[in-house]
């Protein structure tokens, strides 16, 4: 559950904050894959490729710290 305090009458900033959240969240993403049906394949090659993404991510934060 996202919730956000506004303070002072000043929703602006309370707006800004829950956009950030939301990102942080992955709501968007989410969204965004709802939108449209998705197939059982494509989901699944989605899902190793973004789990590649990550390990390449990961491996070059070691290999950084490392150097």
């Amino acid at each position: 559950m996202v919730e956000v305090v506004v303070r002072d009458n000043n929703v602006d900033q309370a707006l800004r904050a829950l956009k950030k959240k939301m990102q942080r969240e992955g709501l968007y993403r989410e969204m965004k894959l709802r939108r449209h049906y998705e197939k059982p394949s494509e989901k699944r090659v989605r899902e190793m490729s973004e789990a590649q993404r990550r390990q390449r991510k990961l491996a070059r934060k070691m290999a950084d710290r490392d150097d």
